[in-house]
């Protein structure tokens, strides 16, 4: 996907809070969602992720943002890691299955030859247009608190036409409005 292009129809089962759903591409719209991508359940890197995404949810829910973590798994292994991992017991935001890996084929994640889905990030706005976009390797861990800070400023910008957030941009601090008085002069 390309930044401001929006989210493909999809249909995929997921397991959030003890029980099994369907979540569709109109669930994700309506308010600003992060679509996290990761390799696999039962893995290494993974849940030192989700669970950093998870100490980060209640303030992205207080931002009004949805969390969907993804992998190519099923439904019934996210509920299997739930019930086996304390880490992954903290985990409170849906998690969307995609064994065929057909949502990770349209956000450009999919591992084909490996079965997996390579580390994605994924910031959607209310009206389901991509504004941030970022893939590690699968050996690079992301970080949520950050991802927390890029959700504020994708926010600011978007209720505050001619404003832009300039690099570790804080909610409070001063932003920019590009302009010819500026060129050359930053």
């Amino acid at each position: 996907m390309r930044i401001n292009s929006y989210i493909p129809d999809f249909k995929v089962h997921a397991f959030h809070k003890g029980e099994f759903k369907t979540i569709t591409q109109a669930e994700v719209k309506g308010h600003w969602a992060i679509l996290f991508f990761y390799p696999a359940d039962f893995t290494f890197v993974c849940p030192t992720e989700l669970g950093d995404m998870a100490d980060q949810y209640p303030k992205l829910k207080e931002m009004g943002v949805e969390v969907y973590s993804v992998s190519p798994d099923t439904h019934f292994t996210h509920k299997a890691w739930q019930d086996a991992s304390e880490t992954i017991k903290k985990v409170q935001y849906p998690m969307l299955a995609d064994p065929t890996g057909a949502l990770a084929e349209a956000f450009d994640v999919y591992i084909p030859d490996e079965g997996l889905a390579y580390r994605g990030t994924f910031v959607l706005d209310p009206e389901g247009r991509l504004k941030m976009a970022e893939i590690h390797d699968n050996g690079i861990g992301r970080n949520a608190e950050e991802l927390v800070r890029k959700v504020q400023a994708a926010q600011y910008v978007a209720t505050h036409e001619g404003e832009v957030c300039p690099a570790k941009w804080q909610p409070g601090e001063k932003t920019l409005k590009p302009g010819l008085d500026l060129v050359g002069k930053i």
